[in-house]
């Protein structure tokens, strides 16, 4: 059922089982799960079915660190959120992205790679992905000219990606939300506070504000905060009256932590003979699956780095130019959601046999273009500032903070990359100027994936993490967080699978535990 909340009598009670804040990638998910159930879900969405420009600007902030994109353009406040503009890149984190690593300050997670791995099988249905598989060996058995690199197998691997159509939730799934008896949705219905009780030991209730000045109120056993990093820590951080500096921050975290995937180019790589290399060949909305270069964990042991990939694109680069340009107000204000009848024709597309691949010609030169996670770093931060935006929440500044682990990670690779591609008479690697200068810092073209991650992370100790291992907000009985703000770390694959994996384990828990 649907309802819209500017329609509602001011000062209207809602009241539930469950309330889902978020209505993108993890609240849909969540939703889709207890559709049918006996539970009465409420899922509140701050915005409609369409993006629009008034809702943008709430998520306007600043950015105060390293150059980052305008935070009213890097997510979407809308009904499905942030894929609506989602390239449909899907990889499963590896298992080394869960361990405590002694040369990663603050890493390790409370979960293994193995509990997720049902969760990842199960996230496939929603994003319309082929089999459950990411060995680049199936791939080159359902097509042999698919083949890797011979490249020493003890250092070097391929990391396989899989391609949604890319699914586009507001449009996939409007209909099963909507028409479900079970799933109350709420569009323009703005969370602005977490009303906890005094002992701040549970919540009572949510504040929700709608664009025509209505103000409502809505009462439920437990809450899923589901809006993304970024508003995530917001909305704990405003939620401020019972807890003076933000609910689940007793130790200072909510915010902490931010990371992102630096995705820019790295070096260059000529080989001996002209290969097509249609393993790691990519074409949009063509091809169900591609490999990209990485190090195996043992490698990233040895040399005390980060684990990161590097996607193989034909031909040179020349001229390197910024990729934080500020977008244009007409650009942000463009619905970028493709049209129901252009998913349904990718869809059909993508449900074709998984062996087929467009043709790619041999060639001789390669860019690599890095996507390396990001350190875990407590000084990379969302705060709130003075300002508010036009429902009286205040407003983010986002200082995004990279680290010398960052950068050393990142030559080591190409270096450790070029060492196997020459020893293996393959051809030679040669990294950019940018990259070689090991005094000069990050150049103005370093870019994030618009993958926001770790503002509310995952850790057993409340002095070491905001949630517990099912996403609980430690402290706080029927609090929960879902999505990439729990990451303890960032890996270097797409975190959209993975929350989606977590958004499921963390439904199935609150199943087992409901009254």
């Amino acid at each position: 059922m649907h309802t819209d909340a500017r329609e509602l009598e001011d000062g209207t009670l809602i009241e539930g089982d469950l309330c889902i804040v978020g209505a993108g990638a993890a609240g849909i998910s969540m939703a889709l799960e207890w559709a049918g159930t006996s539970h009465d879900v409420i899922l509140l969405e701050g915005g409609g079915f369409e993006v629009e420009a008034q809702m943008q600007d709430r998520y306007r902030g600043d950015i105060v660190g390293q150059p980052y994109f305008p935070l009213n353009a890097a997510r979407l406040h809308a009904f499905g959120g942030t894929t609506g503009h989602w390239a449909g890149f899907c990889a499963p984190y590896d298992p080394i992205d869960f361990e405590e690593r002694e040369w990663v300050p603050h890493s390790g997670w409370p979960i293994g790679r193995e509990e997720l791995d049902p969760y990842y099988q199960r996230a496939h249905e929603l994003v319309e992905l082929g089999p459950y598989a990411y060995d680049a060996a199936y791939w080159t058995q359902q097509n042999p000219s698919r083949k890797a690199l011979p490249l020493s197998e003890e250092v070097v691997r391929t990391k396989m990606w899989q391609f949604s159509p890319p699914t586009r939730f507001g449009h996939a799934y409007r209909d099963d939300i909507t028409e479900a008896d079970t799933i109350r949705l709420y569009t323009y219905a703005n969370a602005v506070e977490v009303e906890a009780n005094d002992s701040v030991r549970a919540v009572e209730g949510i504040r929700v504000k709608t664009p025509n000045g209505k103000a409502h109120r809505v009462s439920a056993r437990r809450y899923v905060l589901a809006c993304g990093a970024i508003q995530n820590a917001r909305l704990l951080l405003a939620s401020n009256r019972k807890a003076p500096e933000g609910l689940g921050n007793d130790h200072d975290l909510v915010g902490r932590y931010f990371m992102e995937h630096i995705e820019m180019p790295g070096a260059q790589l000529v080989l001996a003979e002209p290969r097509p290399l249609a393993l790691y060949m990519h074409t949009f909305f063509e091809t169900t699956a591609r490999g990209e270069v990485a190090l195996t964990a043992e490698a990233q042991r040895t040399r005390a780095i980060l684990n990161g990939t590097a996607s193989l694109n034909p031909g040179v680069y020349d001229a390197l130019r910024g990729t934080f340009q500020q977008l244009t107000p007409e650009w942000v204000e463009q619905n970028l959601q493709l049209s129901p009848e252009e998913m349904e024709r990718r869809r059909a597309r993508s449900r074709q046999d998984t062996s087929r691949q467009p043709a790619f010609p041999a060639r001789r030169a390669f860019k690599l273009f890095t996507r390396q996670e990001q350190a875990p770093n407590p000084h990379s931060r969302v705060t709130l500032t003075d300002e508010a935006d036009a429902l009286g929440m205040p407003r983010v500044a986002l200082d995004w903070q990279l680290t010398a682990l960052d950068k050393r990670s990142m030559r080591t690779f190409y270096e450790v990359l070029g060492q196997e591609v020459g020893r293996s008479g393959v051809g030679r690697v040669r990294l950019l100027e940018w990259l070689q200068d090991d005094e000069a810092g990050w150049p103005d073209f370093v870019s994030g994936g618009w993958h926001h991650m770790g503002t509310a992370r995952m850790h057993d100790d409340p002095r070491q993490g905001v949630v517990d291992a099912d996403g609980k907000v430690h402290g706080i009985g029927n609090l929960y967080v879902a999505g990439s703000a729990v990451y303890p770390t960032a890996g270097a694959a797409n975190p959209t699978l993975t929350l989606i994996a977590l958004t499921l384990r963390l439904s199935d828990h609150l199943k087992a535990t409901a009254d």
